[in-house]
């Protein structure tokens, strides 16, 4: 099979990465990529959001599957062009993409499909915004309606930077606070059967235990061990199935990847957003762990065919992903620093441990430069969270990038609950031999805010 993977960031160089370990595929490419995507792809220097373009490609590589990663990409229309052609693409049309190019129309979706979100307004001018946060209180939650490359959501006590955000914005929605961890939960659908991956957790604020700004994604683990066990098939039925479901009916079928933003709050699980693409951290995380081939799950979804295809499998391991960001983001980054360090994490830490690219390209001289600001992408697996985050930060150390900052707690609590869960069920193991008695069951652990 001969793939064409659109994009150039670490979720591409995630997909590139598990595509290019697929036996069916025979041919890699991607459109631009970047310099580690390189490493395992031929690179074509096309504009990702470019639709002729891309379907042209498409007819010259002779792709049989064409795999659109970012959103701005498919909320222009690029797997549109590419379907157009006459070649399967993977990745919603641009009327589908709107349920995550607007928040305003995420909304209406929800409410039609019966989808448990939190209550809303949709503000255009200040008078309506000031109106709305009035109406809720602090925490105020104030939402760009428009893609703004996952840091266009405000979450703040400060009335006054939630009334600068909403006229920096101008459309907005403006929703109640929810409380509770959240989760993201991906779902890959050919607009009739759904099928959900493993659910992740991202980190997204810029700085430890959750302060900063808000980033795109500084790190994301899978798997939840605190998480309870019925909760994918849970959002399964009362998110995931409704929704596509709904926008089968408005004639705008959804193919492709439904991301789910969810909170568990004390009333229940309620959606924060939806996405029309694979995440970014969280990719890293749970395309590690999935041990199904790619390729064939990613067409069976483009072509209409997985009401036939077997159940997905998963690895019992672990997965962590630390990024790597470049001095002053997300604010102001800086960008052209040499990354060093590269092929020493290849040499000693490779294959429990590797890097994904983000921001990066390659100079006249091959030398690796920073192009954006999250530069990096290190993955681990493991057979636990805390061994797959030791691992992931090892690697994390043999990087050199000036002035770079990176989170060091992702996946920290989740990973000494994993223990501590696992030291009290082999006690009560031991305990129960002891007393001739069956083992004592382990308590559920109660969502944690990491």
């Amino acid at each position: 099979m001969r793939i064409l993977v659109i994009g150039g960031g670490a979720r591409e160089h995630a997909l590139c990465h598990a595509l290019s370990r697929d036996p069916a595929v025979t041919e890699l490419h991607c459109a631009p990529g970047n310099a580690g995507i390189a490493g395992v792809a031929t690179l074509h220097p096309v504009a990702a959001a470019d639709g002729p373009a891309v379907a042209a490609l498409a007819g010259r590589v002779r792709a049989d599957l064409v795999v659109v990663g970012p959103e701005a990409p498919l909320v222009a229309g690029v797997a549109d062009a590419v379907r157009a052609a006459g070649v399967p693409v993977f990745g919603p049309s641009a009327e589908a993409a709107r349920i995550e190019g607007s928040k305003a129309f995420a909304k209406e979706v929800m409410a039609a499909a019966g989808v448990p979100t939190a209550r809303s307004y949709v503000c255009v001018t200040p008078e309506e915004a000031d109106a709305a946060l009035d109406a809720f209180g602090p925490p105020y939650v104030v939402k760009d309606d428009g893609l703004a490359a996952g840091k266009g959501v405000v979450v703040t006590e400060d009335l006054r930077a939630a009334r600068e955000h909403a006229r920096a914005c101008g459309r907005v929605v403006i929703e109640e606070y929810l409380d509770g961890p959240e989760v993201s939960l991906f779902a890959v659908t050919d607009g009739e059967t759904v099928l959900p991956l493993a659910p992740a957790q991202d980190f997204k604020r810029a700085h430890d235990a959750d302060r900063g700004p808000n980033t795109g994604g500084m790190g994301a683990y899978s798997p939840l061990p605190w998480a309870d066990p019925k909760l994918t098939d849970e959002v399964l039925h009362t998110v995931l199935r409704p929704t596509v479901e709904e926008m089968r009916r408005r004639g705008t079928p959804f193919s492709g990847l439904l991301y789910a933003g969810l909170a568990l709050t004390s009333a229940g699980v309620r959606v924060v957003e939806f996405n029309a693409r694979f995440g970014d951290p969280e990719t890293q995380v749970v395309l590690a762990r999935l041990l199904t081939p790619l390729a064939g799950l990613l067409h069976a979804a483009a072509t209409g065919e997985l009401a036939s295809f077997p159940p997905l499998r998963w690895s019992p391991d672990a997965a962590v992903t630390v990024v790597i960001a470049s001095e002053g983001y997300p604010e102001a980054p800086r960008t052209g620093d040499p990354v060093e360090g590269l092929e020493e994490v290849a040499a000693q830490d490779g294959p429990a441990a590797y890097v994904l690219h983000a921001g990066t390209r390659a100079d006249e001289e091959g030398r690796v430069l920073s192009a954006g600001g999250r530069v990096l992408s290190v993955t681990a697996t493991g057979p636990g969270l805390a061994e797959a985050r030791a691992l992931a930060y090892r690697a994390v150390g043999r990087i050199g990038l000036a002035g770079s900052h990176h989170r060091t707690d992702i996946a920290a609590r989740a990973a000494a609950e994993e223990q501590a869960s696992g030291a009290q069920r082999a006690e009560g193991r031991q305990a129960g031999e002891t007393a001739g008695a069956r083992p004592v069951p382990p308590a559920t652990p109660g969502p944690t805010i990491e």
